[in-house]
């Protein structure tokens, strides 16, 4: 991981087309501005994990008998 600090104002630079400005701090709070291509997605740690402990928990919800009988009809 490589760590480094910059000021209010300040970015770093990804590649050739990522650019992250630190906005402002304020209280241990940091805003953070980043401008990437649209096809970048962009997401918080924090709701990629709720996303995935989501999708575990539907996963675990569903009856083996009803697994069996969506495949009958994707078979037809």
């Amino acid at each position: 991981m490589l760590v480094l600090a910059r000021k209010q104002d300040e970015s770093i630079v990804i590649g050739e087309d990522i650019i992250i400005k630190v906005i402002s701090i304020d209280k241990g709070v940091v805003k953070l501005g980043i401008e990437a291509p649209s096809s970048v997605s962009i997401i918080r740690n924090e709701l990629l994990e709720d996303i995935k402990d989501s999708n575990i928990a539907a996963s675990k919800e569903v009856e083996p008998e009803n697994v069996n009988l969506l495949s009958k009809i994707l078979r037809k």
